[in-house]
């Protein structure tokens, strides 16, 4: 059976590298797995959250990824917060992990920053529930970005010493699964800056709420070089913003890289954002269009997130009471 696990924090303006970089992705993914997907409200709060927009942009999530494609009744949609083996198994992680191990993890660093001792005891132990997520369900494989391997090695190393511990082959090692296609969508205002909703302009990006006359405006006035578009993949090399439009327009379109600069290469940029324009509200318009009428209905999804938490929380059961009579625990 190969199950994948894949979580995502609720932290809401869900714009076009959301979609491309995952969401599309794991609508592929749904008819060829066993999929579990996640909201990870749990690991939202190692930082203050609101708790009202806390529950909105839980909502707002859950709204974008029904309305990308990911189809709540063929999945399990959930909210991590709903149950409770994520906490349960994670606080025993936190006992098999080593110090050593998370003091590596790069991504600590960069949050915390030279504010280091001021940080929560959550976002220092983070990778821990991130593993517990994973091996909860015993996932065998987890879509990740290049940013995210580091935390999926520490989780197959959390698996295999918690087997080593125990002497017993408990857990799997999950495998990556990585994908290439315009994982990395970048600023329209800046081709070498990853695209994210905490970037001051809202020119940066195309959110999965614009609508068709806004996403047509940002794609305008995105950032580009003098020269036309190149002929050939070479030709992008030291041309970040071409790279970066080329790559959206290929992975809106699903098309490879070459076949996209067959299409445009040569063309000024004003006749290329036009196609761009264009099929990105083909693509983006639907999307927007479903997420409106969700996000006018939250008692429907809260309905739908509590149905994927009976299912999720039924699968953890069984590693649960396993990992319960591993440890010594006398089950409740």
């Amino acid at each position: 059976m190969k199950r994948i696990f894949s979580g995502i924090q609720p932290s809401g303006n869900l714009h076009l590298g959301n979609y491309l970089g995952a969401m599309k992705n794991w609508v592929a993914l749904q008819h060829e797995y066993e999929c579990i997907f996640c909201m990870v409200d749990m690991h939202a709060i190692t930082v203050w959250q609101d708790p009202a927009e806390l529950r909105a942009t839980t909502r707002e999530l859950a709204a974008g990824m029904i309305a990308a494609g990911i189809d709540p009744a063929k999945n399990v949609l959930f909210n991590q917060s709903q149950v409770a083996a994520h906490a349960e198994l994670a606080w025993v992680f936190n006992c098999v992990a080593r110090m050593g191990w998370l003091n590596r993890m790069t991504q600590f660093k960069e949050k915390a920053g030279k504010n280091r001792e001021n940080v929560s005891v959550g976002l220092f132990a983070y990778p821990c529930l991130m593993a517990a997520d994973i091996l909860a369900y015993k996932a065998t494989h987890v879509p990740v970005g290049e940013d995210q391997k580091q935390h999926l090695e520490l989780t197959r190393d959390v698996a295999q010493k918690f087997n080593t511990d125990f002497g017993r082959e408990v857990f799997p090692l999950p495998e990556p699964l990585i994908f290439g296609t315009a994982t990395r969508v970048m600023s329209l205002r800046d081709g070498e800056k990853k695209m994210s909703k905490s970037d001051p302009s809202d020119y940066s990006r195309i959110n999965m709420t614009d609508d068709a006359d806004t996403i047509a405006l940002k794609i305008r006035k995105a950032k580009t070089d003098p020269n036309p578009l190149p002929e050939t993949t070479e030709g992008l090399v030291g041309r970040p913003e071409a790279a970066n439009l080329l790559g959206i327009y290929a992975a809106l379109l699903d098309k490879t890289l070459d076949q996209a600069i067959a299409d445009v290469g040569g063309l000024p940029f004003a006749d290329f954002k036009g196609k761009l324009a264009d099929a990105a509200v083909a693509k983006l318009g639907p999307i927007n269009a479903e997420m409106t009428r969700l996000r006018n209905d939250p008692a429907y999804v809260d309905g739908l997130l509590r149905e994927g938490g009976a299912k999720a929380a039924a699968l953890a059961k069984p590693v649960m009471d396993e990992v319960y009579e591993v440890v010594g625990f006398l089950r409740p």
